[in-house]
């Protein structure tokens, strides 16, 4: 597809001309093309950034007229300061009770608004998704027969309630995941099912909702300990503009999706988190984040609803503390054992290879509560 005819078709899908069957055409294209993905995340903010701009030039000619206009009733003189003092004290005179009264109204209405702002934030904030699937979703899903997933005998206990699910990752090969807090809300217990459609019983080991973020264990005797891991959870930071790379579970399948780290912190300046420019949906939850190295830097979480393309992840350096946590809460003495990846054995390989070497530590995660 030529640059310009692609630019136009890009123009008419995100200004909502498109036609029904073209558009649906154009999604799956999106959907398996990460470089027209990447272009329409772009053009998406370019069209913003054109619209703020336009906007911020009517403001201005808008006061530019109101100051002519005032100038000519010798309102104000040149310098800009009120001709008519005395009418201006009048006016105060005439309307200072109403005043008063708006000036209360205001600032009751002012209070309520920073209450729910306050009760809302950060992760219930109305301008951003957390990324968990929903329990419809899960449901449909268990119901197809002819899933991948469901060509296993389900180790779903009789009478469990679905609660959701998202994506995770294993950190240990003992059989530790992470994934999001979020994703075990209400849930008791989780199964994990891996790239092949292999299902395993797991137990959540600790959970801090406050860093939204939580570990499960398999104990499943069908689960083989994995001597080494390919990836590594980087410790330090990473860097601004920095390519990434996520695989998830969105659809039933693993999913691939790539895109750059785009701020070095999160939703309303939160230290914890990047800002990412990708594609992320419901079911990415608890996703890895990768560098070119293979390194994970963050855990996919939430995306922003009014900007195409800007996703949160938390900092993979959130990994080391919740697992320290873990050792200094919890008295089993298993988890004194568990030992984070520090060295990948994928850097240098091209991204198919890593994303071959990658894929069987990435897990679906179903979560449920017992009745």
């Amino acid at each position: 597809m030529e640059d310009i005819v692609l630019l136009q078709a890009i123009e008419r899908y995100l200004d909502g001309t498109m036609q029904p069957a073209e558009k649906a055409y154009f999604e799956e294209l999106r959907k398996n093309t990460p470089e027209i993905d990447q272009m329409v995340v772009e053009h998406n903010m370019f069209l913003h950034q054109i619209e703020t701009y336009a906007n911020t030039l009517n403001l201005k000619h808008t006061l530019n007229e109101i100051h002519s206009k005032l100038l000519s009733f010798g309102e104000i003189n040149e310098g800009g300061e009120v001709s008519a003092k005395g009418k201006v004290v009048r006016m105060w005179n005439k309307y200072r009770k109403v005043t008063a009264i708006a000036a209360c109204v205001g600032g009751a209405i002012a209070l309520m608004i920073s209450g729910l702002f306050a009760y809302l934030s950060p992760v219930n904030n109305n301008q951003i998704q957390q990324l968990k699937r929903d329990v419809e979703f899960v449901k449909r899903k268990q119901q197809d027969q002819g899933s991948k997933l469901n060509e296993v005998a389900s180790k779903i206990p009789k009478g469990a309630v679905v609660t959701g699910g998202g994506s995770g990752f294993l950190i240990d090969g003992k059989g530790y995941i992470i994934t999001n807090a979020h994703v075990l809300d209400g849930s008791s217990f989780a199964n994990v099912i891996n790239s092949n459609g292999v299902e395993f019983k797991a137990v959540i080991a600790f959970k801090d909702e406050h860093k939204d973020l939580a570990i499960l264990k398999i104990e499943d005797a069908d689960f083989k300990t994995i001597k080494t891991l390919p990836y590594s959870i980087k410790k330090s930071g990473a860097d601004l503009g920095e390519e990434i790379f996520t695989l998830g579970y969105p659809r039933n399948d693993l999913t691939f999706n790539q895109g750059f780290l785009s701020t070095q912190s999160g939703f309303n300046g939160d230290s914890s988190s990047y800002q990412l420019q990708i594609s992320a949906n419901p079911g990415n939850s608890g996703g890895p984040v990768f560098n070119s190295k293979g390194e994970v830097i963050g855990i996919l979480s939430t995306r922003e609803k009014q900007a195409e393309g800007v996703a949160f992840a938390i900092k993979s350096k959130n990994i080391y503390k919740l697992v320290e946590q873990l050792k200094n809460t919890v008295s089993d003495t298993l988890f004194q054992h568990i030992k984070l990846p520090t060295a990948s054995l994928v850097k240098g390989m091209n991204r198919k290879e890593q994303i071959k070497k990658m894929s069987d530590y990435i897990f679906l995660v179903q979560a449920f509560n017992k009745k």
